[in-house]
């Protein structure tokens, strides 16, 4: 079984058992968490497409850990003008195991 969820303005091909990095959630490390919104669900080669959710579904998942993902380097450049500006980000996530699709 594989489903489509969305979660903080990104979407996710998930199934159970699944390890996925979203945006950080305000939720404590073992804590459970469910995402109510799903928007495509494949169970046994049958699909169902949300308009825009799929309705009485989630997915229940546990949340792993918190953590910052790699350094990300943005440089403004512009030549002959001796403009030059270097900034880096590291954006936080969540890490959450899928424990179970709920149809």
């Amino acid at each position: 079984m594989h489903a489509i969820i969305a979660t903080g303005g990104k979407q996710y091909l998930i199934k159970e058992g699944d390890i996925i990095k979203v945006e950080k959630l305000e939720l404590n490390e073992g804590d459970r968490v469910k995402f109510d919104e799903v928007l495509m669900l494949e169970k046994d080669g049958k699909y169902s497409f949300g308009q825009p959710l799929v309705e009485n579904s989630y997915a229940e998942g546990k949340i792993l850990r918190h953590g910052k993902a790699k350094k990300i380097v943005v440089l403004k450049y512009k030549p002959k003008k001796r403009y030059e500006k270097k900034i880096g980000h590291r954006q936080l996530f969540t890490e959450v195991k899928i424990e179970k699709i709920n149809i």
